[in-house]
Formats: structure tokens, C-alpha cells, sequence
């Protein structure tokens, strides 16, 4: 279906783009696909709607190509693009590596270690101020410019903490007459773990997520805690008993869950593919005969890694009948190692490794081998040959690892799942799952999925990779832009509706029989 001009336009905003540039020589610029599920769902969603996407210009190859190109946007493979540099290289630091990773990332996957920090400094004032408020209103400006341009019915689609405060900015230069609808990639905690930021930061950041007509979190729990959070710091927000809206200065706001997932046919293309093929028969021959578990991440607290080595230790102590018959596959990415708590951390990593390995490997067993780098067809290759899949994370918006895992593997492989990683409400019942905290519980899933009969192995996996083929990412992307069309096309846009007695006493009606059918109020989530 070819977009027409009385279509939507979908604009799509983020930190990091769908393409990035390299100058060459003579002149013209190679470029370079983003390989991100955003991304995937973009380039199917193209063909059915308009989409511009705003980005910031990251590398000075980017920078080089709006130079070229000017301030406009211009047509790559299919979407509309437009970089946005920053105004200065210390603003787009501030932005990004102060304000965004670490303070607002450790927030949400609440990693902080409290009693030393984070310590709210000057420094990190002036970030707020002149870096992360700064960028998000430059790209508001940005974006506004645009839209001004066109008398077409507009979508806003911002990506993730970095942008959230951009629907404030927004609204004040476009008004009433744009959707405006943010997707939060990453857990969205509840009300205490936002006390960590000053008053005037978060009482500024939920006021400007509350200029939306709805914002997408992971799951049903990051979508009530943001109500939770915004109704118990902000004054004049008001949940009336919705667990998945919140009314504010007399808008009602959704709070809505769009689970993500993979792109289902793109991941087994690369399952079939050479290179695919070449590191399964890599990773049989040094593992051998022996019993595979998998965990690939990127190298981030998050994950949970030195837990889950120590859990691995806790299993062939406690169990001998695994020494020599077992091996753990580490496949880690590293991930912001311009900060020090992530070298650090891949440091013990690394330490807590050699240790196990030297104190039960021996000269024909290696207990645990640690593979660095970002090679994506060797993570495909070991999801189609593991025994178990170990997937731990303190705190995941959702953990993708899990779903393409369960969608690749053809050896009836475990799922061992923490119970924090979002693709727990959809995988968790087939899987084990384990309290991330919890060492000697993983060290006991894991002892039961590698023991665990064949007949309920196969039953498991065939009932998780049933889920993971029924809903792909296209449909994430899809369910958010159907509704906010359907607002468009109604004229009953939910930010622009006044809650009156009425329907708040319909609304707590409908809350208070669907808590009557169900003594669990959290069952739904």
C-alpha cells in the first residue's frame, strides 16, 4: 500500500537513527543500516505509512552528510531522514553520558549503589539543564519546524529516556493538534526509586510526559508503576482506579503495554545462513559432547552476570555428576565502556571466570569460556544448539535474547528466566523461572533443566516457540500507530478529553468489578 497525502505522518524520533554515514573520498557517502528491532519494524511499516525519522547525528561521518545534505530531510531506502547535530560536542555529552547513562539508565533499573550514589552535583545540574533539556528541546524545535510545514494529521512517536522532555516542548509550540505518544524501551520502577531525582527534575520530567496522548512501556507492570509514579509525586494527577491511565489537569493519559518482540523471518534467515552454520560447527567442536549452556548478553549490571557465574559455581560444587559433562557459553557484548562502572564490572567478570575455570577445569575441561564481541550470527548459532538458556537480568524492559532463543533453538533447550525480565509475562509460564538474587535457586534450575526429561523439554520449548512466532515486531509497532489513528479518525483524542463525574464513575465501576472477579490485583500484568 503506497502512503497518499491524506494519510498520517509518522514521525518516528530517537538518539540513535536507522542509518549511520561514512565520507568517502570522492565525495559521496557509504552507508550503514542499523540492525535494531525499531528499525526492522520501521522498514515494514514504510510501506503502509509515511514515516520521517529524526535522529541525532552521532559520528562525524553524520555530521559531514547533514553539511552535505542541509536542514532537510532526505529519502534512504524508503524512510525520510533527518540528523540532528547537537550544538556543541560538551551538550550532546552532557545529554547522553551524564543525564541519560548513567543517571536516569541506573534509576530505572534501579542499580544504584545508594549509600555512595549517585550524588546530584552541580555538574550534574548544568547536564540537566544545558545538556539533557537543551538536546530534547532542540529536537522538539526541530520536529515542530517540520510539522508546521504540512496540514496533514501527525503522529510523534519519541524513543526512549533519552527524549522525555520532549512532549512538553512539543505541545507548547504544536497545541492540541498532534498525537504525541513516547515508547519507553526500558523498566519504568515505581514511585520510591524516582525520589533518587530532585524535585524540580522529576516534577519537570513527569510534567512533560503527561503533555502525551498516550505513552508504550514493556509490560502491564511498567505501564502501572508509571501511573503509580505520576500520582503520587505530581499534584493534580489522578488515577480514579485505572491501572492503565492517569488524568492530569483534566486529560486522561494513557499508559498502555506494547510487549516488542523479533522479526521472525529475518532471525531464521540468518539461522540458515553460511556464516550461522560455520559457528554452530565451531561451537560443537570445543564444547563437544558436553551439555551447553548459553547466556549472551551485553556487558551491562542490568544482566546479572556475576550472579549468574556464581550460580554456575554453587552447581558443579554442589553437583559433581556435571564436572567434565557440562559447559557454560558466555557470549558478551561490551556495552558503554567509556563509563567506569561498566569497566569495572567487565573486569569481575572476567576475574570470577578465570577463577572457576582454574579451580575445576582441568586439562580437558574448561568450565566456562567467555567469547567477546558483538557478532550476531555466532549468538544465532549458539541459540540453536544450547541445552539451557540462562537469562537473569536484575531489571529488562524486556530481553529479546529470550524470545529468539526460544523461536531458534532445535534441541528442546530450557529457558531458565528471571522472573524481572519483561519476556516474563509472555514466556515465563514454559520456562524456569528464577528471583535474579536468588544463586542457589538459578544453581538448582539449571540442575533441573539439565537433568529435566526429554518428554516435558520438548513440551516446553514447542509451547515457547508457539508464542515467540505468534506476535513479532512489526505487530509492536503496528498495535501503537492503529491507536493512535484510531484517536486521530474518532476526533475523541484521549489528552484532549475532560474526565467528567460520569465517566470517572463508570470507570471506577469497571476497575472495581474487574478486581472483584480477580482476588489477585496484579494478575493481569
Amino acid at each position: 500500500m503506497t502512503p497518499t497525502g491524506n494519510d498520517p505522518l509518522l514521525i518516528i524520533v530517537s538518539n540513535r537513527g536507522p542509518f549511520s554515514f561514512s565520507a568517502k573520498k570522492d565525495g559521496t557517502f557509504e552507508t550503514s543500516r542499523g540492525a535494531g528491532g525499531l528499525v526492522t519494524a520501521l522498514f515494514s511499516l514504510a510501506e503502509k505509512h509515511d514515516i520521517l525519522w529524526f535522529a541525532s547525528a552521532l559520528s562525524t561521518g553524520d555530521k559531514l552528510w547533514v553539511e552535505a545534505n542541509g536542514d532537510r530531510a532526505v529519502n534512504v531506502q524508503g524512510i525520510r531522514l533527518r540528523l540532528v547535530p547537537p550544538l556543541s560536542d560538551e551538550q550532546y555529552d552532557q545529554y547522553y553520558n551524564v543525564i541519560s547513562n548513567p543517571l536516569l539508565w541506573f534509576i530505572q533499573h534501579q542499580l544504584w549503589d545508594i549509600p555512595r550514589n549517585p550524588s546530584i552535583t552541580s555538574n550534574i545540574w548544568d547536564a540537566w539543564r544545558n545538556g539533557y533539556v537543551a538536546m530534547n528541546k532542540l529536537f522538539a524545535d526541530v520536529v515542530a519546524d517540520e510539522v508546521e510545514k504540512t496540514d496533514r494529521d501527525v503522529i510523534i512517536m519519541p524513543q526512549d529516556y533519552h527524549l522525555y522532555m520532549m512532549p512538553k516542548f512539543l505541545r507548547q509550540r504544536l497545541g492540541m493538534d498532534v498525537q504525541i505518544q513516547p515508547f519507553v524501551h526500558i523498566p519504568w520502577p515505581g514511585p520510591d526509586a524516582w525520589l533518587m531525582l530532585p524535585e524540580e527534575m522529576r516534577s519537570a520530567l513527569l510534567d512533560s510526559m503527561m503533555q502525551s496522548d498516550r505513552v508504550g512501556f514493556q509490560t502491564q507492570r511498567d505501564a502501572f508503576n508509571f501511573v503509580q509514579t505520576t500520582r503520587f509525586h505530581q499534584e493534580n494527577a489522578h488515577s480514579y482506579g485505572s491501572r492503565n491511565s492517569i488524568t492530569y489537569h483534566g486529560r486522561k493519559v494513557g499508559a498502555l503495554a506494547y510487549p516488542i518482540s523479533i522479526d521472525v523471518d529475518a532471525v531464521n534467515d540468518i539461522a540458515e545462513s553460511d556464516e550461522a552454520i560455520k559457528h554452530v560447527e565451531d561451537i560443537q567442536n570445543y564444547s563437544e559432547d558436553r551439555q551447553l549452556i548459553v547466556r549472551i548478553d551485553r556487558v551491562e549490571p542490568s544482566k546479572n552476570i556475576m550472579r549468574g557465574l556464581e550460580a554456575f559455581r554453587d552447581l558443579i560444587e554442589r553437583y559433581p555428576e556435571h564436572h567434565g559433562n557440562v559447559q557454560m557459553l558466555a557470549l558478551l557484548v561490551p556495552s558503554r565502556m567509556e563509563v567506569e562502572q561498566y569497566q569495572n564490572y567487565l573486569q569481575d567478570i572476567m576475574a570470577e571466570a578465570g577463577m572457576i575455570n582454574a579451580e575445576y577445569g582441568d586439562g580437558t575441561w574448561e568450565p566456562i569460556r567467555i567469547l567477546l564481541g558483538n557478532n550476531y550470527a555466532r549468538a544465532i548459532a549458539a541459540m540453536k544448539i544450547y541445552d539451557v538458556l540462562l537469562v537473569n537480568p536484575i531489571a529488562d524492559g524486556m530481553n529479546l535474547v529470550a524470545k529468539e532463543g526460544s523461536l531458534l533453538n532445535n534441541k528442546n533447550g530450557v529457558l531458565v528466566l528471571s522472573e524481572r525480565a519483561g519476556a516474563s509475562y509472555e514466556l515465563g509460564e514454559h520456562a524456569l523461572s528464577i528471583t535474579p538474587f536468588d544463586t542457589y535457586g538459578t544453581a538448582e534450575a539449571l540442575h533441573k533443566a539439565l537433568t529435566m526429561p526429554e518428554d516435558e523439554r520438548k513440551q516446553r520449548a514447542d509451547a515457547l516457540k508457539e508464542i515467540v512466532q505468534y506476535a513479532g515486531v512489526r505487530e509492536w509497532l503496528f498495535n501503537q500507530v492503529e491507536d493512535a489513528i484510531e484517536a486521530l479518525s474518532s476526533h475523541s483524542k484521549n489528552s484532549s478529553i475532560p474526565d467528567t463525574p460520569e465517566t470517572m464513575k463508570s470507570e471506577l465501576v469497571a476497575t472495581a468489578e474487574g478486581i472483584s472477579s480477580d482476588s489477585t490485583p496484579m494478575a493481569n500484568e
